[in-house]
């Protein structure tokens, strides 16, 4: 049996600002206004985050409100032994 020839592939060549990085390909201004930027959408994405943390303690705070007010679930989740007042 023939072994299989590999395909050659052709070897890239390296560019000369191979060792540029994208911070300095940009300019300083462009550089501060982009990280300005990505400080500002984390600062509102913490602030989104917080606002649905809010809101969900406030949902769970009117539910049990709600079930304090319901006999039947304050029944079943006493913890006293009621046949100790017989």
């Amino acid at each position: 049996m023939a072994k299989k020839k590999k395909p050659i592939t052709p070897q890239r060549q390296t560019e000369p600002n191979s060792g540029a990085t994208l911070k300095d390909l940009l300019s300083p201004e462009m550089a501060s206004k982009l990280k300005a930027q990505s400080e500002a959408w984390k600062a509102e994405e913490a602030e989104a985050q917080a606002a649905k943390r809010r809101q969900a303690e406030e949902e769970r705070q009117a539910r049990e409100k709600q079930l304090e007010q319901n006999f039947e679930h304050l029944l079943n989740h006493s913890k006293q032994d009621w046949r100790n007042f017989k």
